[in-house]
């Protein structure tokens, strides 16, 4: 595929500058020239969607200390136990370990004040009119945290997902979104029950359900409801490449994760040599990053360099 036509997915914003899921983060991953803004979504317990990474909220906002007494027996606190205006009061903050140390030390200042947790509709609105102002038609790649958790606490996440993206003019195959998903279970709902048109991704990691699901027969089963597979990027370069050729075969876009310029994957000097191996070598179609900038910067070297001080 030719470069101009592989995408840089902004993973959670612009995270490797400034904090996840906010919307100066993903402000700045749309300046930074981004086709699309990924936030994860959860919901709110009054059934409102959040960019959040998790169904909790400890590891990225001061829950903790302003709700000490909300946590669950599990010791962690859940977004689904909040509405919309206790989250509102939240600061976000750059993610933390279990330990509460923090999980990119040399990233955005873990104190620093100022950052919310955005609504998926803020979102919304912020690529809106930003295309509005710049004449892009930067999209929306939005994923469905544990949909089968949310539909259990009576929170289903489909239909307002949907019916959001119907308010915003994302409708039809041509939509600049793709929505995405771990859980076959929900990518076939809004498919085949909701007969959503948008364009899906199957999500895949390394469980040993999962291995199943890069098998020609699993891929075959993919593609009747998803239009492509988002792996982690470890399960291409244990193929040596051949997964990424197995899905093409099939009609399936193939949208890695997650590469960062503080995190190389073995072998690599750098971010920019590992993307270009997987854009160009492995050739996949676009990626999951949180350094928008130097993919950027590889796939359009005439809009200019890469911020990252990384090479």
């Amino acid at each position: 595929m030719e470069a101009s036509r592989k995408i840089v997915i902004a993973h959670r914003g612009a995270s490797g500058y400034l904090p996840e899921h906010t919307l100066a983060g993903y402000a700045m991953a749309y300046a930074l020239g981004a086709d699309y803004l990924e936030p994860d979504l959860v919901s709110t317990r009054d059934g409102e969607l959040i960019c959040c990474h998790d169904i909790h909220l400890d590891r990225t906002t001061d829950v903790a200390v302003r709700y000490p007494a909300r946590a669950r027996s599990d010791g962690r606190w859940y977004a689904a136990d909040f509405t919309l205006d206790e989250v509102r009061t939240l600061h976000a903050r750059e993610r933390v370990d279990e330990t509460g140390a923090r999980v990119f030390p040399g990233r955005f200042d873990a104190n620093a004040r100022g950052f919310g947790v955005p609504t998926f509709t803020e979102l919304l609105d912020l690529v809106a009119a930003l295309n509005r102002q710049t004449g892009r038609r930067v999209g929306v790649y939005p994923e469905t945290k544990s949909p089968e958790f949310h539909a259990a606490a009576g929170l289903a996440l489909e239909p307002t997902l949907l019916a959001l993206l119907a308010e915003y003019g994302y409708t039809g195959r041509d939509a600049p979104v793709f929505v995405q998903s771990f859980s076959p279970t929900n990518l076939r709902v809004m498919r085949e029950e909701m007969r959503s048109e948008l364009p899906m991704i199957q999500l895949i990691g390394h469980t040993e359900l999962e291995a199943d699901w890069i098998t020609p027969a699993g891929l075959d089963a993919i593609a009747s409801y998803a239009d492509g597979i988002g792996p982690d990027k470890t399960l291409i370069v244990e193929s040596e490449g051949a997964l990424v050729q197995a899905a093409h075969d099939r009609g399936l876009l193939v949208h890695p994760y997650t590469f960062r310029a503080d995190q190389l994957g073995p072998g690599y000097n750098n971010l920019r040599a590992e993307l270009a191996a997987f854009y160009f070598d492995y050739d996949v179609d676009g990626v999951f990053t949180d350094f928008c900038d130097i993919a950027g910067a590889l796939l359009h070297p005439d809009r200019g360099g890469a911020l990252s001080a990384a090479p």
